[in-house]
């Protein structure tokens, strides 16, 4: 049995650490050499949809009746966000769970 997850090669940690750092500031890797490597440019994607989804989130936190609705998403963000770190610092392209293939279609840069 072969296996199929890819593993970073010493010369893209940097890349990793790039990758971890966009969803943290997702414009930092944008503002370096980092900024054309595709592996990149997937994280940061990944986690500006992250980042609007939050906006959108919070703004549904702040009416009242279904205000809840909001934290429990924002809890579902949180988890999204863990998961996409993880898949950055393991060298995996694997778009998030039920929200990630929207990165690749809708943010086109």
């Amino acid at each position: 049995m072969s296996n199929t997850t890819p593993t970073p090669s010493p010369s893209s940690t940097k890349n990793t650490t790039m990758a971890a750092i966009a969803y943290v500031l997702f414009f930092i890797p944008l503002l370096t050499d980092a900024k054309d490597d595709p592996f990149v440019k997937f994280h940061v994607k990944q986690s500006l949809l992250l980042l609007i989804l939050s906006i959108f989130t919070s703004i549904i936190g702040r009416i009242p009746i279904i205000g809840f609705v909001g934290w429990i998403l924002g809890l579902g963000l949180f988890v999204l966000w863990v998961i996409g770190i993880m898949n950055a610092l393991n060298g995996n392209m694997t778009p998030i769970p039920l929200v990630g293939q929207y990165a690749e279609e809708y943010l086109k840069f």
